[in-house]
């Protein structure tokens, strides 16, 4: 099968090959399918987004703006659910309850080493950044540092805490690694028990992502010291989707990523930057305008791990993105998270976002989000 897939990917080129492929990729029906219908026909979905996750945001974007309902066959319905954290969406797409999911790395890579349960595929990418998911907070007590490094260093015997596991988790073991530092606890904490911890000041310091990192900071319960720009590591955010939706209907695919891409170059886009973060209040709850536009486009001092580039939009999996895959799973297997230190070659099919960009003459990346000063900010 592997081999009959290397040899069609390579000759497959037009839309109609293109299904073929997927046929080929994805194998044939099993019990657990779900039925999707016929190509051209209307279709229910249901899509875990996380407005929780500013990395994931071209989820509110699809949300509030509706781009699909441009590509999706007439007749077709959009659910979103929202998702607090990534694994609430794998569940329930692996439980068939879900069908799109956008969701950070981690997640998403566990997704796909499910199979036996649902067979899930990474089929784009929907950002890179390096203080997104990579973010140190510390105590509001904190001393006065002169730079991220310092600020790092200081973390030696102190108390950390970050959601094991996570983005967040891979980034801060790297980084005391890689800096030489031990804390003297590595502690494993939810982002509620984190923020709880910071504003008692029982903890000296957290990894945290965004927008949870701009709140803590705006409303002066941490400090910002560092951030994946400080020690030059990136994270990301994955869009995934079942096999059998994928199988069934790559009309649907490649309708809704049409969608996506006119979300993404939204997001681009300074000029709309206030209605995105409008959005995501409307979407969220526990999070005001300024905190949201701020975790999204504001530009942090590089003293504190700030940096030009909040968010690269790379849309289809780059080589970039592939590099980050291929580190995450590693990580995922060295804590036992998955069963396997590699993923299997069809749990990412770039096919679909390379067809698209194709057809719209565009290439990888279509664009990045620019951090904006303060004074941009012209909300409530």
């Amino acid at each position: 099968m592997k081999v009959l897939t290397n040899r069609v990917s390579r000759v497959l080129k037009t839309v109609a090959t293109t299904v073929t492929l997927v046929v080929a990729s994805v194998g044939s029906a099993s019990a657990g399918d779900l039925d999707f219908g016929k190509a051209g026909e209307p279709v229910k979905l249901v899509v875990g987004y996380q407005p929780y996750y500013t990395e994931a945001w071209s989820g509110v974007v699809m949300r509030g703006k509706k781009f699909y309902e441009k590509y999706l066959p007439k007749g077709s319905s959009v659910e979103f659910a929202v998702g607090l954290q990534g694994a609430v969406i794998v569940n329930a797409m692996l439980a068939g309850k879900q069908h799109i999911g956008y969701v950070g790395d981690m997640p998403g890579i566990v997704s796909t080493t499910k199979q036996q349960v649902a067979d899930i595929r990474i089929v784009g990418a929907l950002g890179l950044g390096k203080d997104q998911c990579n973010i140190f907070l510390t105590r509001k007590d904190a001393p006065a540092f002169a730079s991220p490094k310092e600020a790092l260093k200081w973390l030696n015997g102190k108390n950390v805490a970050v959601p094991k596991g996570s983005c967040t988790d891979r980034f801060a073991q790297e980084v005391f690694k890689k800096e030489n530092i031990t804390p003297g606890a590595y502690l494993n904490q939810n982002i509620e028990v984190i923020t709880s911890g910071l504003r008692a000041g029982k903890l000296d310091a957290a990894v945290v992502w965004e927008p949870t990192a701009s709140r803590l900071v705006l409303e002066g319960l941490a400090k910002r010291v560092a951030s994946g720009a400080s020690v030059d590591e990136n994270d990301g955010s994955l869009l995934t989707m079942r096999a059998d939706l994928i199988k069934q209907r790559p009309d649907i695919v490649k309708a809704w990523l049409n969608a996506e891409l006119d979300a993404q170059l939204y997001l681009a886009d300074p000029k709309n930057s206030l209605e995105i973060a409008r959005m995501a209040v409307e979407q969220t709850t526990g999070f005001t305008e300024q905190v949201l536009w701020s975790s999204m486009f504001l530009e942090y001092p590089a003293s504190e791990g700030g940096i030009k580039e909040r968010l690269l939009l790379p849309f289809t999996i780059t080589p970039d993105v592939e590099q980050l895959i291929s580190t995450s799973a590693t990580f995922l297997h060295s804590i036992k998270s998955i069963h396997v230190p590699k993923l299997r070659p069809e749990a990412v099919m770039p096919e679909f976002t390379q067809e698209v960009l194709k057809e719209r003459g565009l290439t990888a990346p279509i664009g990045a989000v620019q951090a904006l000063p303060a004074s941009e900010y012209k909300g409530k």
